[in-house]
């Protein structure tokens, strides 16, 4: 017997979101699924090739994938934004080519990037000093620093693991990650501290580094789900992951 059915809009009532994430990553989604149970919040992930070795030329290589990757995401929905997660191929490929990747494959829709993303919290924050902390290599983390220079920041302390194996990167262990932030702020005056890397573990070290320090801290994913979410149009409030979502 063939049986009636009703549709109605989906999950994404008030928002269908997409994130490209890297092969090699094992952080992300874990961490986004925290931060994006909102009601009417739909999250679908695609991922991109990535080898684990993080230098530049490698990726530089993701520029290319991009809009493949874009492609994988559902075609029936009109996504409301679009997220990359990747900071350090951010920086190399540019926020702008990124987008226009993506855009390629979805366009009209919101794109960004942790990168982008960064420098869109601390604006709202409304910090200038940052202490910055990284795992990359030193030409990696040397290109992110330069970037956040060029948007107004003023690198007032640094730190880098200097780990260039991302499967390296996500084993790091977050009481490291937290001594890190605190080594970090420790060096000069700041306004907050960026701790980049979407494979660092860094949700839950946020608030216990922010009650320790008193100012904002900001990771890669917190970041990138906080704009997404903006960019979408959702406003909640969320002060579990931080001051940014206060």
């Amino acid at each position: 017997m063939k049986l009636g059915f009703q549709t109605d809009a989906g999950i994404g009532t008030r928002a269908n979101l997409g994130v490209i994430v890297l092969e090699t990553d094992e952080t992300l989604e874990h961490e986004f699924s925290r931060i994006m149970n909102r009601a009417g919040v739909a999250l679908y992930h695609s991922r991109i090739p990535m080898v684990p070795e993080i230098r530049p030329e490698t990726l530089a290589r993701m520029e290319r994938d991009l809009p493949a990757s874009a492609r994988l995401l559902p075609p029936s929905l009109t996504f409301d934004a679009i997220g990359f997660g990747c900071t350090s191929a951010s920086t190399v490929i540019g926020s702008d080519k990124v987008a226009q990747s993506v855009q390629s494959v979805c366009p009209g829709t919101k794109v960004t990037d942790p990168l982008a993303a960064i420098i869109a919290a601390g604006r709202h924050l409304g910090v200038k000093k940052l202490g910055f902390v990284t795992p990359y290599v030193p030409k990696v983390s040397a290109k992110m620093r330069s970037k956040l220079e060029e948007a107004g920041f003023e690198i007032a302390g640094f730190g880098s693991f200097e780990e260039g194996n991302d499967q390296v990167v996500a084993r790091i262990t977050e009481a490291t990650i937290l001594e890190a932030i605190e080594i970090t702020a420790a060096q000069a005056p700041c306004d907050a501290v960026v701790v980049s890397c979407t494979n660092l573990r860094c949700l839950d070290v946020i608030p216990l580094a922010e009650e320790r320090l008193g100012r904002p801290v900001l990771s890669s994913n917190q970041a990138l789900a906080w704009h997404m979410l903006r960019l979408a149009g959702v406003q909640d409030q969320c002060p579990e992951f931080g001051r940014l979502f206060r």
